[in-house]
């Protein structure tokens, strides 16, 4: 099969719809438009672990400041589950990853012999409890962060909650909006124009985001201690060895049904047909009781178990792959933001950690990423019906699994396509994306990144997966044991590079300035936390 792309000689698109806008767009002119000067930033968890690699029984340390407060470092589910937060950067991906870096150096500074754990899939589980969850202190706030997270526990159970990933975070340049929506013609305000628009986006990830999962999963193995008490599941993998489960052709059984995917969810019907549509679907569902979460009980013994009994219990709780965000303010649900401001950007969430890199993510990887949701903004994006929506399922935990099966197929549109076709098709439309986003300037870093994505597409042993299961296998290494010496050699290359002395002062402060927020906040809290809870969820309704 062909898997290379000739150059073309022009950039005159011939694919309907919102494709054709690119030709109208002066090429020279593309970053003033807003095509290259777009807004990026990522989240990234790691497992806090022992030297041993066992998940750390360790509060999270004052030194990193305050969970609830530090706009940087806070946690996920567990209080061993760091997460690292970058602000936005506009069309700077050197500029985000220079600060992700940053952030890992301070932090090595302040965990004594820990370190991070690279892998997606946790460490080996010593049962649930050996998974401590966040604690965010004694506010209202903070107890309602306490307070879900034990939700999700009673839920899903703990050890799905140990598995961590990369959110890409991505915001279209504002100045792009309304030159597209002349083009269009729309008449419609701004503010929806760009919800519409995003939503388009989100659909066509939704239909092709297999593929990041086959270019970039990093997840075809895990540690038999993570299926411990669900040996029905466990069954349906092979032993790599005595303490590893794996699929030979799996790219990231993270996003597979042992992962993000689960049954409660399973029936919901979350619209992406429009903002208003999303917003009232998840509103529904986090009013609608749940008969499996009634008989868990809201309360027991006075400790609250959850926030509610009901299917969500929290926006944020409805897994998926791709979610439109606004910036909420305090105590603000993230619906009520959406509602309010629309949206702000989208958060890309199916990424495994790489664990060729330190950061768990390149450089190339973020071009690849940015070419791709590009390139779902511009093409046609109609309603997802429920044929689609059952392929899309259908072909994601296929990738998940066995995406680097030999001639896999894949099914579109009720008739099955070779995956190499589909990617194939992609990389064309990606690049030429890339073409303009290179114009007029010396290096051409997104037609490289393409280069890449075909060399994966060509040859599935180049792939993430394929690499792991080769190097776990020439070294002779457990999952734990190769996610173990990565870790380490990440760790080591941070700690022989100490920050500078002002940047580690600077970081030391703002550590210090969340804890006194944080502390602001438990001293001004006034209402009960019945009452609290009844607010913020008297809002959402």
């Amino acid at each position: 099969m062909k898997t290379s792309i000739e150059p073309r000689q022009n950039l005159l698109l011939t694919a309907p719809g919102w494709e054709k806008l690119l030709q109208q767009l002066p090429i020279g002119e593309g970053a003033q438009l807003g095509l290259a000067l777009n807004l990026m930033g990522l989240e990234k968890e790691s497992l806090r672990v022992t030297p041993a690699g066992k998940i750390a029984a360790t509060p999270h340390p004052k030194g990193l400041g305050s969970a609830l407060k530090h706009p940087y470092i806070t946690t996920d589910y567990s209080e061993a589950l760091i997460e690292l937060i970058t602000p936005p950067f506009r069309a700077a991906f050197s500029g985000t990853l220079e600060f992700l870096d940053s952030i890992h150096r301070f932090v090595y500074q302040q965990i004594g012999d820990e370190c991070l754990w690279a892998a997606s899939m946790p460490c080996e589980i010593e049962g649930k409890e050996s998974i401590p969850i966040a604690n965010y202190g004694s506010s209202n706030s903070g107890r309602m962060k306490h307070v879900y997270r034990h939700g999700l526990g009673w839920r899903y159970g703990r050890p799905m909650q140990s598995i961590a990933g990369i959110h890409f975070n991505y915001s279209v340049n504002e100045a792009l909006w309304p030159v597209l929506q002349d083009l269009l013609g729309d008449r419609s305000s701004l503010v929806d124009f760009i919800a519409d628009q995003y939503f388009g986006l989100i659909r066509n990830v939704h239909r092709n985001g297999w593929l990041v999962l086959y270019l970039f999963g990093s997840s075809p193995a895990f540690s038999k201690s993570f299926l411990a008490c669900r040996p029905e599941m466990a069954a349906q993998f092979l032993e790599f060895d005595e303490s590893t489960l794996f699929k030979p052709y799996a790219t990231s059984l993270r996003m597979s049904d042992i992962g993000y995917r689960n049954d409660s969810q399973s029936g919901l019907d979350i619209s992406l047909n429009n903002l208003d549509e999303y917003v009232a679907s998840l509103v529904r569902a986090i009013n609608t009781p749940y008969p499996d979460y009634e008989k868990i009980g809201v309360k027991a013994d006075g400790e609250y178990r959850q926030l509610s009994a009901n299917i969500l219990q929290i926006s944020n709780e409805y897994y998926s792959s791709i979610r439109p965000k606004q910036i909420a303010s305090s105590c603000e649900s993230p619906t009520i933001a959406l509602k309010r401001r629309g949206i702000r950007y989208i958060e890309l969430r199916s990424l495994d950690l790489g664990l060729d890199h330190p950061l768990g993510i390149g450089l190339t990887e973020m071009r690849l990423l940015e070419l791709f949701l590009l390139h779902c903004l511009f093409r046609e994006s109609p309603p997802l019906g429920a044929l689609e929506k059952s392929e899309i399922s259908k072909n994601t935990l296929d990738v998940a699994c066995r995406g680097r099966t030999p001639g896999l197929q894949l099914l579109r549109g009720g008739k099955e396509v070779r995956l190499r076709d589909w990617a194939m098709e992609l990389a064309e439309g990606m690049r030429v994306v890339a073409e303009i986003l290179d114009a007029g300037k010396p290096e051409t870093v997104y037609l490289d990144s393409i280069k890449s994505m075909l060399s994966a597409i060509g040859d599935p042993d180049s792939t993430p997966s394929a690499r792991m299961l080769a190097q776990m296998r020439d070294h002779k290494e457990s999952f734990q044991a190769y996610a173990l010496r990565m870790s380490q050699q990440h760790a080591a290359s941070f700690r022989s590079r100490p920050l500078a002395v002002e940047k580690a002062r600077a970081m030391r402060l703002e550590a210090e300035e969340s804890l006194a927020a944080q502390r602001r906040t438990e001293a001004s809290d006034t209402l009960s936390f019945e009452a609290f809870l009844s607010e913020y969820f008297s809002e959402v309704e």
